[in-house]
């Protein structure tokens, strides 16, 4: 039993980081109507950024949380702007080469940067664990939960609660008539862009305490990010926060009952009879 419970206890606190993660993939389609091939590479980008304030000012993740969210905005902005911008109006097939390239450029410049190794944060600030009742909650992993209930929140009173989530929502729903009210679409889509790649930020500062930094770990995590945000649907805010918990207690009881070798099959399987079944997701568009 008590076993179970830390496998529930984990696939939860997992979970949350993936609602986080997903969040920004599921803002960038429901405002600016374009699937960002690239998401989970700019994750990865923010891990590193982590690291290369470790390394070089021996900033601790949660100390460069702050600068590497504000990094990440300007770096959506300025990727937004630069690269998706000039091809908002074109096919679909061009939209999805576009941030195909953009997610190869990202892997190859961190290798070029950072070279292909293996890298982490040694003695975090945050480490340890805790034990309730026989259950032992890692403290980065727990920090890691809280911190991603926190800016998920921050994020869905920005969309929910603020002038720019009111003219976010308007875009989203129609941007024509949302421009016809004064609302610039164009200035949405950076402000998207912004608070997608920040929410990744805090991800990333979040997930380098405990989790190894290398190129291709934006796969490891954009994959499940997909799963979740067609679960949820794309475009929900909440969707993609009760689908992120969903996916990792699929996570952890499938690598408890069956293997962990194979514990993303299930969450794979759950993807394609949902865009089966269910394609718009369990919350649909907001």
């Amino acid at each position: 039993m008590v076993n179970l419970v830390q496998v529930l206890t984990s696939g939860i606190l997992i979970g949350l980081v993936y609602s986080l993660v997903a969040l920004g993939l599921t803002l960038i389609w429901g405002v600016v109507e374009i699937v960002n091939f690239a998401h989970g590479d700019f994750l990865m980008v923010a891990m590193y950024l982590v690291f290369t304030f470790y390394s070089a000012f021996r900033l601790d993740p949660m100390i460069s949380l702050p600068l590497v969210a504000i990094a990440m905005a300007i770096l959506g902005v300025a990727v937004h702007k630069l690269v998706i911008k000039p091809v908002l109006k074109a096919p679909m097939l061009a939209q999805i080469f576009v941030t195909f390239g953009l997610m190869i450029f990202l892997r190859g410049m961190a290798q070029f940067i950072w070279s292909p190794n293996y890298r982490a944060i040694p003695n975090p600030l945050i480490s340890g664990s805790i034990d309730i009742g026989g259950v032992y909650i890692g403290l980065p992993q727990l920090v890691a939960g809280v911190g991603s209930i926190l800016g998920t929140a921050v994020v869905a009173w920005i969309v929910y609660r603020t002038e720019v989530g009111r003219g976010l929502r308007a875009t989203a729903e129609d941007r024509e008539a949302a421009s016809l009210m004064g609302i610039d679409p164009e200035k949405m889509f950076s402000w998207t862009w912004a608070i997608g790649a920040g929410s990744l930020g805090i991800a990333g500062a979040l997930l380098a305490n405990f989790f190894y930094i290398f190129p291709e770990v934006g796969a490891v995590f954009g994959l499940i990010a997909f799963v979740t945000v067609a679960l949820g649907g794309f475009g929900s805010v909440e969707g993609a926060f009760i689908a992120g918990i969903i996916i990792g207690l699929v996570q952890a009881l499938s690598g408890f009952f069956l293997d962990p070798a194979i514990k993303d099959i299930p969450v794979y399987a759950l993807y394609l009879i949902i865009v089966v079944i269910r394609p718009q997701g369990l919350m649909g568009e907001f």
